[in-house]
C-alpha cells in the first residue's frame, strides 16, 4: 500500500520545507476547517471517530496492516507490542466513552454544538443559563518520541473542538501519526482536510516561529527542557498546553499476594513491564512490594522475571540501538557485581540479550530505570514507607498501580491523591488509560476549550 502525498511527512526526507510553506500550510487548513469542520455536529465527528476506531481493530484493515509490516522497523517495538498498544487505544474509541468524556469535561454532551443548560444549583433549582464551548481555530501539536498514542489522542481531541491542526512530529516518529491522519482522509476527506502532518528536528526556530505565529493553542509532549523553550517562544496569545517528564510505580499490597491470586497480580505487573516496552510516563520503574504477604518481595521479583521470560517469547521487546542495548549492559554489570557480594540485592536477566531485567534490593529508594524492560522491585512495610522512599521523585509521579485488597482500595487511593499522585489505577492497567483520563490531572479535553456564558 503507497500513501499518497497528502501531507507534509508525505514528501521525500531530503524535501525542503519553509516559513512560507508552514504559514500557506495553516491558512488553508483554516479555510478548510472554516468550509468542513466547523459547522458540524458533535454526534457525527463521534460517529466517524467511532467508526475509525471499530476500522483500526480489523486485521485486514489496509492502515492497521501497514503499521504493523512498517512499524517493527520504523519504531523499534516489535509487531505485537505495537498490536497490543494499538488495540486498547482504538478500542477506547466508542460512543459511550466520547459521551463519558464529553460530560465529565464539559458537564453536557452537546456544549460544543450549541448553549447547553447550567447544571442545577446546590439547592437542586436549575441554574439561570447555559453555556457553549468552543474550540481553537488554530491547534498545534508539537509531538513527543516516543509512543504514539498521546499524538494520537491530541488529533481525536483536536477533531472534537472543530480545530484545524498541524502535528509536528519529532523526526523518525511519523509513521503511526501519518497512517492515522491517512485513515481519517480515507474515512472522511473533508475531515482529513483540516489536519497536517509534518516533520524536523526539533529547535528550528524559522519553521517553528512560523508555526508558532498562526497557532491559537499549542501542546507539546516532551521533556521539561523542551516545555520551557517552547512557552518562552510563544506570542502571548496563544494558549500553552505542556506534558513533561513524569515517572510512575507499582505498589502490591500484602493482602493481594495469597495463594493463586499472588500468580494474577505477577502477571498484571508484567503486562505493565512490557507494554510500550516501559517507555512511556505511565510505565513503573520500580514495584513496591509489602512485606507480610503470601509471597516475599524477594520471590515476587523472581516470579516477575519468569513472567518477563515468557513474554519475551510471545510479545518480544524488538531491537534497541546499540547506545541503549550498552547502557542496560553496564546497569546489568554493576548490580552483578552487587549481588554477588551483598544477600540485599538479587538480579535476574535474559540470556544473550537485554530483552530484560529484574533487580531486587532491599533499599527501598525510588529508582529511575533505564527503561525497555528493566524494573526494579523492592519490599516495603507499608504505603507510608513506599512514599517516604518515593520522596525525590514527589510532584512527578503519573500513575500508580496499585494490587490491594478491594475493600482497601479507596483509602489507599485516597492516601496517593494527598500525597500527589494524578492516577491510580488497577496494576496491569498502567499503559492503558480511559478515554476520559485527565493527563497530569488536568482535563485533557476541557483545557482546549474557551467558554461563552449565556445569562437569561
Amino acid at each position: 500500500m503507497n500513501l499518497p502525498n497528502y501531507f507534509l511527512a508525505d514528501l521525500p526526507p531530503e524535501a525542503d520545507l519553509t516559513a512560507g510553506l508552514i504559514g500557506e500550510a495553516c491558512q488553508t487548513l483554516k479555510r478548510n476547517r472554516e468550509q468542513y469542520l466547523a459547522g458540524r455536529s458533535t454526534q457525527s465527528l463521534v460517529e466517524v471517530l467511532s467508526e475509525l476506531g471499530e476500522n483500526w481493530l480489523q486485521p485486514e484493515y489496509p492502515f492497521r496492516k501497514l503499521a504493523l509490516e512498517d512499524g517493527p522497523a520504523a519504531t523499534g517495538f516489535s509487531r505485537q507490542t505495537l498490536a497490543n498498544g494499538l488495540d486498547f487505544f482504538f478500542a477506547q474509541l466508542t460512543p459511550a466513552n466520547f459521551h463519558a468524556l464529553l460530560v465529565q469535561e464539559l458537564g453536557h454532551p452537546r456544549r460544543l454544538d450549541a448553549p447547553s443548560p447550567n447544571s442545577a444549583d446546590s439547592s437542586g433549582h436549575a441554574a439561570a443559563g447555559a453555556s457553549m464551548a468552543r474550540g481553537p481555530e488554530m491547534l498545534v501539536h508539537v509531538a513527543g518520541g516516543t509512543i504514539p498514542n498521546p499524538v494520537l489522542m491530541n488529533i481525536v481531541l483536536g477533531v472534537l473542538t472543530r480545530s484545524a491542526q498541524f502535528v509536528k512530529c519529532a523526526s523518525g516518529a511519523t509513521l503511526l501519526p501519518r497512517l492515522f491522519a491517512h485513515s481519517l482522509y480515507d474515512a472522511e476527506p473533508k475531515l482529513g482536510a483540516c489536519l497536517e502532518i509534518a516533520r524536523w528536528r526539533g529547535g528550528h526556530s524559522v519553521l517553528e516561529t512560523a508555526l508558532f505565529d498562526e497557532a491559537d493553542c499549542v501542546t507539546v509532549t516532551g521533556s521539561d527542557e523542551t516545555l520551557a523553550a517552547i512557552r518562552h517562544r510563544l506570542p502571548a496569545k496563544t494558549r500553552f498546553l505542556g506534558y513533561g517528564y513524569r515517572v510512575s510505580f507499582g505498589y502490591v499490597a500484602s493482602g493481594a499476594l495469597s495463594g493463586f491470586h499472588a500468580k494474577k497480580v505477577v502477571a498484571r505487573a508484567g503486562a505493565d513491564v512490557a507494554a510500550w516496552n516501559q517507555l512511556g510516563c505511565l510505565s513503573p520503574h520500580v514495584i513496591y512490594v509489602e512485606r507480610g504477604g503470601g509471597m516475599m518481595a524477594e520471590h515476587f521479583a523472581e516470579a516477575l522475571a519468569d513472567e518477563l521470560a515468557k513474554r519475551e517469547e510471545t510479545e518480544p521487546r524488538g531491537d534497541v540501538p546499540k547506545e541503549t542495548a550498552a547502557a542496560i549492559a553496564s546497569r546489568r554489570a554493576f548490580y552483578e557485581v552487587r549481588a554477588a557480594h551483598s544477600p540485599d540485592t538479587l538480579f535476574w536477566q535474559s540470556k544473550n540479550s537485554t530483552a530484560w531485567t529484574v533487580v531486587y534490593e532491599a533499599d527501598p529508594r525510588f529508582q529511575l530505570s533505564c527503561l525497555n524492560r528493566f524494573i526494579y522491585v523492592k519490599g516495603v512495610a507499608d504505603l507510608k514507607t513506599a512514599l517516604e522512599s518515593a520522596d525525590s521523585v514527589r510532584g512527578k509521579v503519573s500513575t500508580v498501580g496499585i494490587a490491594v485488597p478491594e475493600d482497601q482500595a479507596r483509602d489507599f487511593a485516597a492516601q496517593l491523591a494527598r500525597w500527589g499522585v494524578t492516577r491510580v489505577c488497577p496494576i496491569g492497567d498502567m499503559q492503558n488509560p480511559p478515554l476520559t483520563w485527565r493527563h497530569d490531572g488536568r482535563p485533557a479535553l476541557g483545557d482546549l476549550v474557551t467558554w461563552t456564558d449565556w445569562e437569561h
